[in-house]
């Protein structure tokens, strides 16, 4: 079979056995103006890119004559909101003597003209802002972006958390043109070969862990892809997921608050232990009485956040308890007291007993989860006998 070769080339095979085609291209590095970039950028992910393109404009400046760098202005923080947090790219590319524009919004803003020219690139790496058609368009090679997953799977802000609650072992970075219209839906222009690279002890790996992992092969594939020119029309779409592939994608959206509200009905200890281990520590709302002088009593909802706990082997008597996830209990039976040294318990949708430890109920300190459970008024004025064992529930399951 012959196949063609030289830059430029498609070459296609067919493998033996199979109705499915495989396709290389193979490409000459093409040629293009020096570059004046406009880096877009914002936390470490970032960060990465923005130094390994610094290093090639030290070491090439005929391939990158000019790096401007963006960033959303920093936000007041703290008591009296007096501190200012600054974005972590803006300390990066002061260090490396990089020009920067802070801007929270593209409308009204135009980029640097630059004495070799208007700026012809773009760069956005993990920024958050979307970049106008109007700012690509005043580019000549318009936009490159880096994601830190295979696309098309895990598009969206927060890629590297959902890669983790999916239980994933291998990932991948993707360099993509950005899109006029949509986040993450430009061109791929090079990623990780299939199946991706495996990530380390993906069983504990936490969000920090795998941002060390990908960011440097973020950067790298992003220098690879400028000197190969890629970017240069006509692009071509080098991404190897087949379509079969698209029903099973994950959309990483943005990491919200109710994404840590545990579900007792439905999420197993292996869901919540890998959010722990992901998001920090999760909430539930809980069933308090409003004041125990007060016949009949009143109740009302408090937010609680479980900072500590752990799971346990079942207790005598405790598989009651299991029939109602999310039911907490104290081993003892009423009336409980904090010096008692008893331990607040509850059940998982798949039967995994858990122990609470710690815990910060709102309005209060983080304290033993007995003790602020006590002081919130959280436990009943019942016992629960099973089995010769007497457990006091709470009010109500968590909500």
């Amino acid at each position: 079979m012959f196949l063609p070769r030289g830059p430029g080339a498609l070459c296609i095979y067919r493998r033996a056995g199979t109705s499915r085609y495989f396709a290389h291209r193979f490409f000459a590095t093409r040629t293009y103006e020096p570059l004046r970039i406009l880096f877009c950028g914002s936390d470490e992910f970032s960060i990465a890119s923005l130094k390994a393109l610094h290093k090639e404009h030290l070491d090439r400046p005929d391939r990158i004559s000019s790096i401007d760098v963006v960033c959303r202005p920093g936000k007041r923080v703290g008591r009296g909101l007096k501190k200012i947090r600054e974005v972590p790219i803006k300390a990066a590319a002061t260090d490396l003597s990089l020009p920067v524009h802070e801007i929270d919004t593209f409308r009204g803003w135009t980029p640097p003209v630059l004495p070799g020219g208007p700026v012809n690139l773009i760069v956005a790496v993990s920024f958050g802002l979307f970049v106008p058609p109007r700012i690509l368009h005043g580019a000549k090679y318009g936009g490159l972006n880096v994601h830190p997953s295979l696309l098309p799977d895990f598009r969206g802000p927060a890629p590297l958390h959902h890669t983790l609650l999916a239980g994933r072992t291998r990932t991948g970075v993707t360099l993509q043109t950005l899109d006029f219209k949509h986040f993450d839906h430009g061109v791929i222009l090079q990623q990780t070969s299939p199946p991706g690279f495996e990530i380390p002890k993906p069983e504990s790996c936490t969000v920090p862990e795998l941002l060390n992992l990908v960011a440097p092969k973020g950067a790298e594939i992003l220098v690879d892809g400028i000197r190969k020119g890629l970017f240069v029309p006509p692009v071509h779409d080098a991404g190897w997921r087949s379509p079969e592939e698209h029903e099973s994608l994950i959309h990483a959206a943005k990491i919200k608050p109710e994404d840590r509200h545990i579900d007792w009905a439905n999420w197993t200890w292996l869901d919540i232990s890998r959010r722990i281990r992901v998001l920090g520590p999760l909430w539930s709302k809980a069933l308090v009485s409003n004041d125990a002088t007060v016949n009949p009593s009143s109740f009302h909802y408090r937010r609680v956040i479980f900072t500590e706990m752990e799971e346990v082997e079942p207790m005598k008597g405790s598989e009651a308890y299991a029939v109602v996830p999310g039911l907490p209990f104290v081993d003892g039976a009423h009336p409980i007291e904090s010096r008692q040294g008893k331990g607040v318990y509850v059940f998982t949708q798949d039967g995994k007993l858990l122990r609470i430890n710690q815990m910060k109920v709102e309005g209060e300190q983080n304290a033993d989860a007995l003790r602020a459970a006590l002081k919130a008024r959280m436990v009943g004025d019942r016992t629960f006998p099973s089995n010769g064992s007497d457990y006091t529930p709470f009010y109500n399951p968590l909500q």
